[in-house]
């Protein structure tokens, strides 16, 4: 991974199966945010999912995962923009019995600063918050500033 990234581990469990045992698409999401969450920790974002709510989400399913797998998420910031950022992730089910890991889904999100909920406006991202995450000013062709990684 080029960008910030964040990688979060866990095993399936019951509650994230359906009666077969074979796993909800939404615990993909779960899996994504809780990836997405070790990334703000380890870049020093406090504060950032109360206003940072999704406005696209998009996830290709590859390979089910069963109860009692365990599962690596990894999540990387692949774009930093005004007040949005985009995030690429993949979930990979590892396996016990030596075969190649295999990946499961994956997919991107979107998501906006929305600081004020009462207006529901988006803003730009807080310059200690782009600084923590690597971003650096260039202007588009517009002439607005955006935050892009290094």
């Amino acid at each position: 991974m080029s960008g910030p990234y964040g990688v979060h581990r866990a095993r399936v469990e019951w509650i994230d199966t359906d009666a077969a045992g074979i796993y909800h698409n939404t615990t993909v999401v779960r899996f994504a945010e809780a990836a997405e969450a070790e990334l703000m920790r380890r870049y020093d974002v406090p504060g950032y999912f109360p206003v940072a709510p999704r406005v696209r989400y998009e996830v290709e399913f590859e390979a089910s995962i069963r109860f009692g797998e365990e599962v690596e998420t990894r999540v990387e910031l692949i774009r930093l923009g005004r007040s949005s950022m985009t995030f690429g992730f993949e979930v990979w089910r590892n396996t016990a019995d030596g075969k190649p890991n295999c990946r499961a889904a994956r997919g991107s999100y979107v998501t906006v600063h929305v600081p004020d909920k009462a207006t529901g406006s988006s803003a730009p991202w807080p310059d200690a918050w782009r600084s923590a995450l690597g971003g650096r000013p260039e202007s588009d062709a517009d002439g607005r500033t955006e935050i892009l990684r290094s």
